[in-house]
């Protein structure tokens, strides 16, 4: 039968454009829209359709905008990084032969509808590319859906239906209720799919939605009343049509041969090195084009190693041969390969999110590219066949896993170590990560295994969501089919393997960065393993007391609040807010949101709060109200009931820089400037017979920018063991140090740190409340006194601009997209960036380094100390009574000895009963 393919190109653009990073060719014109609609269009044509269009939007009003002039009025400009790439897709559609097609006074949808509506009539197969909802209205025999970023097909009323909730007819009428705020169609405010599929399937149709108004309750009811007299309209409008007169039909629309020394010389230009290896018969027409660099500033830019120029070797990008193992003798087998292999990928599969509370379902183990099993343990679905005893797996498993010499990979493997070790199994020997090979490569990029694997082996894995839904409707993962789970299991520990073949080697070739991976990445697993397993104790009838104490004061910020403006009011409705502040009391409104609206905002608040007590009111009942929130209120309920204890995540790939996150709870965030913040320490407790010992660096950052700036007023100052902040102060001010008073000083830590942050002298000025001529000559002044600094912080943008990336001292790279394009803004950023983020991940990686030193050490010391807490510069020990000193004499030191600086580090210590007295 033959097939047509009709090409949404417009969708296919800004899909593309949305789904993949800003990258860019060697002359930094952006590519990724571009990247992602060729290798799409090559997809579709190596399917051989016997018709082909790619459809675009003419230029100019359409009869809808005659219909209604608002139409689409809403619909933001296209940002110039997208508009920019515009005409060379339309080139490259044109250089691989696809008609294309424009219709002025309709829209693309329309000739498309046209078009597919005829081949269908004519008795052609016809496929419809994009990922646009509207479609679905044309779904029926010999006409199907096809989104080419997710592989999902609607070829059926049922499809539609499973989709949308309505049948295709109905998709016009359910587009007219809903309204589409992106193409300014108005519909029923608050009717979301939901409740016009509601509605469709009790009236069936839009007329009868209409008709039956007056029967529908509460305000909604209400709001379809208002809203009845432009519905028609917005079905009109919503309606794709189907008898556009066009000059060609489905059967005109047959591939052209393509232009192949246009096609070279564009793929030349814009990077695409698969494509063009393939044009000249040096690659397999089946290969997946893999993305090019990130931003490319000059000849002398250096690629980064984590770059994707390089196609993956066939056995990389293959489809997987996976078997669920349910017998005893597949899996004396496969534990047999499994000793044999040199290195084995594994991951576990569970359920739930927390590893702390998270039951074993089923493992998966793969020993090389595309050869994988999947072992289900605790699939209990009804029907579900007979499983291997878990017990008796974990302990035939258990040698292996335990065996330190035999390499182990996996994909974000902390997780697997707490569920394996709450299940018995203490992992030794985990050698390799893929999301941390990835994040050393090139931090700025996504590291799940979704991205990656699209990324780096054009392979499209089996998402979650495919085996167990989602939403209200998702199950657990024991109650998936085996054969399902086997799929989706056995290929992440098989994806696993492959990701590690693939960056293995881009990390050999950049040795400092193979350092970095080696000595600070991979040797930490296993200490945050250990740190967020000890957790730590919770006081929380100490917490119950602060959300009371919190919760008065709130209630009298309120009270006050009233009194100050005349009236009750919401203090949590930006609204109502508004209206007050700036409508009533007639303030001016120094931010704006987006939309250009005043803003209420905490920085809009704090700029208006000089000239109003209310402003400041209800800044305060905002930090109390987070505080009860975020902490008093919620820590609490996140004390593990196995435990007793608080166990946080931390993430070694969550910021650019190296620093290590914190989630669930995020300890990274508790303020510290406030007293009613660093009371929430009071209520982190150690146990009975033991105490907490908080061991902090001094100004690690500001030693850092004194060691790679080499000033040599920095160095003194650090060397004498002087207060850098007062000796700052008297550089700057010209004076003694005995005579430099405390408002100095504060000016002067303003100014140390802030040059750390590229703050501007506006930016100075606001911090320290100072005209911004002054705040500039006290920048001036530093520079002057300190011009190593400023020396520094040239060559630093100077480098960035030239390599595309910065360094820490120990190798770890920060690669900076915007140094050399983007707005002026993201220039600017891009230069703050690559000045504090040598000093910032430099400082994260003294303090892993650290870590994993004091970690072995306390291996050896019989549980008499534990490290449950890294907070930015600090860790948090619980230690009994008498080891007290001993923790003292040793840790400080070696947190002092993680790294040679040209300056001395030094570590702050004290100890309590509680974090806030140890801290």
């Amino acid at each position: 039968m033959p097939r047509l393919v009709l090409i949404d190109g417009s969708s296919y653009l800004f899909r593309a454009f949305h789904a993949l990073p800003p990258l860019t060719n060697a002359e930094g014109e952006p590519t990724g829209a571009l990247f992602g609609v060729v290798n799409m269009l090559r997809a579709t044509i190596k399917e051989q359709p016997d018709y082909l269009a790619f459809v675009v939007d003419a230029s100019g009003p359409t009869f809808r905008d005659e219909l209604y002039p608002q139409y689409k009025a809403n619909r933001p400009p296209m940002p110039d990084e997208l508009r920019a790439q515009v005409e060379p897709m339309m080139q490259l559609v044109e250089a691989l032969g696809l008609p294309i097609l424009r219709v002025a006074g309709v829209e693309a949808d329309d000739v498309i509808g046209t078009l597919a509506l005829q081949g269908a009539a004519d008795g052609i197969d016809v496929t419809i590319s994009t990922g646009d909802k509207d479609f679905a209205q044309l779904v029926r025999p010999r006409v199907e859906l096809v989104n080419t970023m997710t592989g999902s097909r609607m070829d059926s009323d049922q499809a539609v239906i499973d989709k949308f909730g309505v049948r295709p007819g109905q998709i016009v009428d359910m587009l007219a209720l809903m309204g589409d705020s992106v193409d300014n169609i108005p519909g029923v405010p608050k009717c979301g799919p939901k409740t016009a599929a509601k509605w469709l399937a009790e009236y069936d149709t839009l007329d009868g939605v209409i008709a039956n108004a007056d029967a529908i309750k509460g305000k909604i009811g209400e709001s379809l009343r208002e809203a009845l007299p432009q519905l028609p309209l917005s079905r009109q409008l919503a309606t794709i049509k189907t008898d556009v007169a066009l000059d060609v039909a489905a059967q005109g629309l047959a591939l052209r041969e393509r232009d192949v020394e246009a096609l070279r010389r564009l793929y030349a230009r814009y990077g695409f090195n698969q494509a063009l290896k393939e044009l000249d018969g040096g690659a397999s027409a089946d290969a997946p084009e893999k993305a090019p660099g990130k931003a490319r500033g000059n000849a002398r830019y250096t690629a980064p190693a984590g770059g994707d120029e390089a196609r993956p070797a066939a056995e990389l990008s293959a489809p997987g041969e996976y078997e669920a193992i349910l017998t005893q003798g597949r899996l004396d087998a496969w534990l047999a390969m499994l000793q044999a292999a040199d290195a084995f990928a594994f991951d576990t599969e569970t359920d739930a999110l927390d590893p702390m509370r998270a039951n074993l379902v089923g493992i998966s183990v793969a020993v090389e590219p595309g050869q994988a099993a999947y072992i289900p343990l605790a699939h209990d679905y009804p029907g579900a066949p007979a499983q291997l005893s878990r017990d008796a797996v974990l302990a035939a498993l258990k040698p292996t896993l335990e065996d330190a010499g035999k390499r182990k990979v996996g994909q974000h493997g902390k997780y697997d170590l707490h569920v394996l070790r709450r299940h018995g199994i203490k992992v030794r020997g985990y050698a390799d990560d893929t999301m941390l090979e990835s994040f050393v490569l090139n931090s700025s990029q996504r590291h799940d295994m979704d991205s990656l694997s699209q990324r780096l082996l054009g392979y499209e894995t089996i998402k979650y969501a495919d085996v167990a839904g989602k939403g209200a409707k998702q199950i657990l993962f024991s109650q998936v089919a085996i054969d399902d789970a086997t799929r989706y299991a056995a290929e992440d520990a098989d994806i696993t393997l492959r990701l590690h073949r693939a960056q293995a080697p881009k990390l050999a070739a950049v040795p400092a960065l193979e350092r970095v991976y080696r000595g600070i990445e991979m040797p930490l697993v296993p200490v945050l393993e250990r740190i967020e397993a000890n957790g730590v104790k919770i006081d929380a009838e100490e917490l119950r007391r602060q959300t009371a104490d919190l919760s008065r004061r709130m209630l009298a910020a309120q009270q006050k609040a009233t009194e100050l403006a005349g009236r009750t009011f919401n203090l949590d409705s930006p609204k109502q807010l508004q209206a007050l502040l700036f409508d009533e009391l007639k303030l001016p409104a120094q931010v704006k949101t987006p939309k250009g609206q005043p803003s209420t905002n905490e920085e809009a608040l704090d700029a208006i709060a000089d000239q109003h007590e209310l402003p400041r009111v209800i800044l305060e009942y905002r930090g109390l109200a987070k505080l009860r929130s975020t902490y008093t209120e919620k820590l609490p309920e996140m004390i593990n009931p196995d435990t007793g204890r608080v166990h946080t995540s931390y993430h070694q790939a969550g910021a650019a820089t190296g620093r290590l996150a914190s989630s669930d709870p995020n300890l990274q965030n508790i303020p510290i400037r406030t007293e009613d913040g660093r009371r929430i320490r009071k209520a982190f407790v150690a146990p009975q017979g033991r105490k907490l010992v908080a061991c902090d660096y001094s100004q690690i950052e500001l030693r850092i920018m004194a060691h790679l700036s080499e000033d040599s007023g920095l160095l003194d100052a650090f060397a004498s063991g002087a207060d850098v902040h007062r000796a700052t102060a008297a550089e700057v001010f010209g004076r003694e140090l005995d005579e430099v008073t405390a408002n100095e000083r504060r000016a002067a830590k303003a100014i140390n740190f802030g040059l750390m942050y590229g703050m501007s002298a506006f930016g100075l000025a606001r911090n320290l409340g100072i005209g911004r001529g002054e705040a500039q000559d006290y920048i001036a002044t530093y520079f002057s006194r300190y011009p190593g600094v400023r020396d520094y912080m040239e060559r630093t943008r100077q480098q960035a601009r030239d390599q595309g990336f910065v360094e820490t001292v120990f190798g770890r790279r920060l690669y900076l997209e915007y140094i050399q394009r983007g707005t002026q803004g993201q220039r600017a950023g891009a230069e703050r960036a690559a000045i504090n983020a040598p000093m910032q991940g430099t400082a994260a990686d003294i303090i892993k380094r650290a870590m994993v030193d004091i970690d072995q050490w306390l291996a050896g010391q019989g549980g008499r100390a534990l490290m449950i807490l890294q907070v930015h510069d600090e860790l948090v020990f619980e230690v009994e009574d008498g080891f007290v000193d001993t923790l003292l004499a040793e840790v400080p030191a070696r947190m002092a000895a993680a790294a040679e600086l040209r300056v001395p580090l030094v570590v702050d210590s004290g100890t309590g009963t509680d974090w806030d007295q140890a801290h």
